[in-house]
């Protein structure tokens, strides 16, 4: 699916960073700690949340319970596990489970008692949110330094 794709990028993307780090010398907590702006989560936040999105995300769309994890990686090393995780979660969801979703209606954490279509969510909320963290960790890498650019973004397009 589109989550797997873009969580593949971020995965490349932190790859690149490792490999920067460790040429330019650089502790890769200043990497995983590093944000745009003082009231902006750091790296490493941006990473767990777009994992998060694209689990729970699903999981609201097909009624299959995403994992739970713990939010305690401190290493790209542990990141890409993180992701390498969600991926393998996401590889679980049979496409039969998103049939029927378009009528079910879903709440939002962040808007209580509200509910919303499933085209709604993904389109709205769940897709923007992942694209969202995912390019902001692009940014934190490219504003220090990573020589990372659009393609690396993109990923494959085939």
């Amino acid at each position: 699916t589109n989550s797997i794709h873009v969580l593949q990028n971020l995965d490349h993307l932190l790859d690149l960073a490792v490999t920067d780090a460790a040429a330019r010398k650089i502790d890769e907590t200043v990497l995983l700690q590093a944000r745009l702006f003082p009231t902006m989560f750091p790296l490493i936040r941006q990473v767990r949340i777009a994992c998060d999105v694209a689990k729970l995300g699903t999981a609201r769309l097909t009624g299959i319970p995403a994992p739970v994890f713990e939010d305690d990686e401190q290493s790209f090393a542990q990141l890409k596990e993180r992701i390498a995780k969600t991926i393998a979660h996401l590889k679980t969801v049979p496409e039969s489970a998103f049939v029927g979703c378009a009528e079910r209606p879903i709440e939002l954490p962040h808007r209580p008692n509200k509910l919303f279509s499933a085209p709604v969510v993904l389109q709205k909320f769940m897709q923007p949110n992942l694209y969202f963290h995912v390019m902001t960790v692009y940014n934190i890498l490219r504003h220090n330094g990573v020589a990372v650019g659009k393609n690396d973004y993109l990923g494959e397009l085939s």
